[in-house]
């Protein structure tokens, strides 16, 4: 999808106020979102994505009757238009700031503390696009470095399975970044609620002791993190297998964009080469 295809049904949709050509684009990918006065409006790539929207819809409503700072929804169901699923949010003011790991924290804490909703959260499927990227990924990647993560993944997979969590199990939000949180007067405010699941605790927390050592993050915003939630994941045995099938995963989500981006390519490598020889120390490079 486009953004011209992305504005068309943006038009047919009729929910922002003023022509479809006027409203600002803010990302496109799985979705195009767009900016238009008072509201954000999510077109989805395709009709297969509407159960997801649903759902993300229905974690809205839920986490505005549990009181946490959450992005809320403007209408309370989507609409599918022109076989795309299209879901309007009311906008959020201009962050004051850049989210730090310590605003994540303090989200976590109330998101964690939550009782499972009335509807079914799905599982973390955290390597469950491993197939997928690494099949998009074609000839542009060594035949052996993909069999090689198709065999992380099913070890990482399977020890996952059988790990006992420090935390009792329950809601995450799954994709657990300080970029999926927004700053506004009133404080931290949870964003990018499509990747909400039902799982162990421990896979908010994984995010941020990797993106610390891998990512760059400095000791001590990770300090101010693990103080703010009140744990480190680090000290948990598990951590390690959860951080294994996170880094798996993110080096076959670089592989799929590595037939039209050479960067991409070499982003790829860098991060394989570093699996294989077990140096956790390699840095590695947002994509």
């Amino acid at each position: 999808m486009d953004e011209a295809r992305a504005r068309n049904v943006l038009a047919y949709a009729d929910v922002v106020p003023g022509p479809a050509a006027d409203a600002r684009l803010l990302a496109l990918g799985e979705n195009a979102v767009f900016a238009a006065g008072d509201l954000v409006v999510k077109v989805g790539r395709d009709a297969e994505l509407l159960d997801r929207a649903r759902r993300e819809l229905e974690i809205a409503g839920w986490l505005a009757e549990a009181g946490v700072p959450a992005v809320r929804a403007a209408k309370p169901v989507p609409l599918l238009v022109e076989e795309h699923p299209v879901t309007v949010w009311h906008r959020l003011p201009e962050p004051v700031r850049p989210a730090e790991p310590r605003d994540l924290a303090e989200l976590l804490r109330l998101v964690h503390a939550l009782p499972a909703p009335s509807f079914d959260l799905p599982p973390r499927e955290l390597l469950g696009g491993v197939e997928r990227w690494l099949r998009l990924a074609g000839d542009a990647i060594d035949p052996a470095d993909a069999a090689y993560l198709r065999e992380r993944r099913d070890g990482f997979a399977a020890a996952a399975a059988a790990l006992t969590p420090r935390l009792p199990p329950g809601p995450i939000h799954g994709d657990a970044l300080p970029r999926n949180v927004h700053i506004g007067p009133d404080g931290p405010v949870l964003v990018d609620l499509e990747t909400f699941s039902a799982d162990l605790r421990e896979h908010d927390l994984v995010v941020m002791a990797l993106s610390r050592d891998r990512y760059g993050l400095p000791a001590e915003a990770y300090d101010s993190f693990t103080q703010t939630y009140g744990w480190d994941v680090r000290a948990w045995e598990g951590c390690s297998v959860l951080r294994g099938a996170r880094e798996t995963a993110s080096c076959a989500w670089v592989a799929q964009h590595a037939p039209a981006n050479p960067k991409a390519l070499e982003e790829f490598r860098r991060r394989v080469a570093s699996l294989r020889d077990g140096d956790e120390t390699v840095r590695w490079y947002p994509f």
